[in-house]
């Protein structure tokens, strides 16, 4: 018996250099749905991280508003640095000099790196794309740059980064131009081999590949199929976020988690918004990452189970309660409790017009939301209620069950939850 369940347990377990992943819990087949949802354990060389997970987006070594003694005390145990805004400023020697940006941001915990490819959207107008790699003009001071997928992997080697991205041609999901997109997507394909060719530490980084090919399931699934046969640790989704529906990106995500592994760790990218994550874990994925939670925060907006709070609004200037009630995060919890501040939706409003500190406030009751979100559903999968959990969270959302966002509905049904079955 010992030996059998020594076997079961070697096959829910992968491991490479400097990754671990081993796959906790699954929707039971029991269930009378069973979606793709999974729970697992990423040991990365900075420590464990709980799968799924939200990663917070500290652009440029630092996560806006929060120290890392407090971004530590959300339980955040993975966060997101960008290589190519880190490779401008305070630059790869300056990087190579202090040991990396785990030292340069005094965070103990592990990192992921974004490749810079997606500055080849956001910076378009700087940025020219050829086979060589992506010319940029530096937006500090518009002097030029040239980003192979050498250079990006020498840099992200220099960051020292415990999941180092991939450089991808990147382009709109929305592009018309179906010539366009296949270049893209056999550009990243090229283009993961030469960041492997590249690698100088496999040994403590790991390299993941990103699946591109726009809103073409055909397209994704073929991208699928050369990006696993170059084993990476881990892999991503990427080039979404682009303005497309949600239907489509839904389907994107649904068509790449079909056909890949069990046993690797499965990274959407730029997925922000609650009702994304929890939708695109029940189709099968285990990370996201976005700029939304924190950028939110700085406008004054609070997300709660119940949507967001614009909490600029009059009416939250006499309103003497936390910002979410039962919240855990330090700002919410009653100020009698160890470690909490007893944060009132007053004084949030009284700020947030003129004083940082309600921006401060506010990221990191969103960032504690996100990780939160994912907690909850990393516990619901492996008490085997995660449908239940996914009814829960949209009823919490839209008490008016005819709201409920159509792509929503219909992605969930896919994987066996029908949100409007009573």
């Amino acid at each position: 018996m010992w030996a059998t369940a020594r076997r079961m347990a070697s096959h829910r377990t992968f491991t490479s250099p400097a990754l671990k992943f081993e796959l906790v819990a699954q929707c039971s087949v029991r269930m009378t749905c069973t979606t793709r949802a999974r729970a697992s354990i990423l040991t990365l060389p900075h420590g464990i991280v709980n799968l799924p997970i939200f990663m917070p987006v500290a652009t440029q070594a630092s996560l806006k508003g929060l120290t890392p003694e407090q971004l530590e005390a959300t339980n955040c145990r993975l966060c997101l640095n960008n290589t190519y805004h880190l490779g401008l400023k305070p630059g790869q020697e300056v990087l190579d000099a202090i040991g990396g940006a785990h030292k340069l941001q005094g965070w103990n915990h592990n990192i992921l790196t974004d490749s810079g490819g997606f500055q080849m959207v956001s910076l378009l107008k700087l940025a020219n794309v050829t086979e060589e790699g992506v010319r940029f003009l530096s937006p500090h001071d518009g002097s030029p740059m040239l980003l192979t997928p050498e250079h990006s992997i020498s840099l992200q080697n220099s960051i020292g980064s415990d999941i180092m991205m991939q450089l991808d041609d990147v382009i709109v999901t929305t592009c018309p131009d179906k010539v366009r997109m296949r270049e893209a997507m056999e550009r990243s394909v090229r283009w993961l081999d030469r960041c492997i060719a590249a690698h100088k530490k496999p040994e403590s980084q790991n390299l993941f590949c990103i699946i591109q090919g726009g809103l073409d399931l055909d397209m994704r699934r073929e991208c699928v199929r050369q990006m696993l046969a170059r084993d990476t640790p881990g892999i991503a989704i990427g080039g979404l976020s682009g303005g497309e529906a949600k239907d489509d990106f839904c389907k994107v995500v649904a068509a790449c988690t079909e056909l890949l592994p069990d046993l690797k760790p499965r990274y959407v990218m730029g997925i922000g918004y609650p009702e994304d994550l929890v939708v695109s874990v029940a189709l099968g994925a285990d990370m996201f990452d976005c700029v939304w939670p924190t950028r939110t925060a700085r406008f004054g907006n609070a997300i709660t189970k119940h949507g967001v709070l614009n909490m600029k609004r009059e009416i939250y200037a006499t309103d003497f309660g936390p910002i979410e009630d039962g919240c855990g995060c330090p700002c919410c919890r009653p100020v009698d409790q160890e470690g909490a501040m007893g944060v009132t939706r007053a004084f949030v409003h009284h700020n947030a017009a003129k004083e940082t500190v309600a921006a401060h406030l506010l990221t990191l009751h969103n960032v504690w939301y996100q990780l939160d979100l994912m907690r909850r559903a990393r516990e619901a999968i492996i008490q085997d209620r995660f449908p239940a959990f996914v009814k829960e969270f949209f009823a919490n959302l839209y008490p008016d069950s005819s709201k409920y966002p159509s792509w929503a509905v219909d992605a969930l049904r896919g994987v066996g939850i029908d949100l409007l079955e009573t």
